[in-house]
């Protein structure tokens, strides 16, 4: 088992605690109505974007596979908007703002670079050509950095009779 799956169910459960916690507070300000009514606004809303933003990334998807060009992009943006319209259509505050957040255009592009790294860290670097074309580098311009010392070349085999191809049979030690 992985290191960070094991505080998942304690991290659920301090997201539940946090949202009951909100919604108390919204109530006290505002009434035990209107925040049912803002949660319920914020779920339906977030149901509504979710079949859109599904739409959204399967066409953008689709597009980019039809040109032949990574889909990596686009699979990034499409997850980063169904986890906000995910969000979104999940009953609570806390949760609805999240989402809400994830759907602004500056975040949701750092959001989909965060998803980007994350992936290029967790698959091979064919996987992420594959995904995201040519990955960039930086190149630091300034004093050279030592180089190694080169290692001594290994010995050459020795070539008998010119290259060519000599005939033989193998024969191994102890069977005749």
């Amino acid at each position: 088992m992985r290191r960070g799956l094991r505080f998942v169910p304690l991290a659920l459960l301090l997201a539940v605690v946090l949202e009951l916690a909100v919604f108390v507070g919204v109530g006290r300000a505002l009434g035990f109505g209107a925040a049912v009514l803002l949660v319920f606004a914020a779920s339906l809303l977030g149901l509504v974007l979710l079949r859109r933003e599904g739409m959204r990334a399967w066409r953008g998807f689709r597009s980019a596979a039809a040109a032949g060009q990574p889909p990596g992009g686009q699979v990034t943006d499409g997850l980063v908007g169904l986890a906000g319209a995910l969000l979104l259509a999940v009953p609570g505050l806390v949760s609805g703002l999240v989402g809400l957040l994830l759907l602004v255009p500056p975040v949701r592009r750092l959001a989909r670079a965060g998803v980007r790294r994350a992936t290029e860290r967790r698959v091979s670097s064919m996987v992420a050509g594959d995904l995201f074309g040519p990955r960039t580098v930086r190149v630091r311009q300034g004093a050279p950095q030592p180089t190694p010392q080169p290692t001594p070349e290994p010995q050459q085999p020795v070539v008998v009779d010119g290259g060519r191809a000599i005939e033989g049979e193998i024969v191994e030690p102890g069977r005749h």
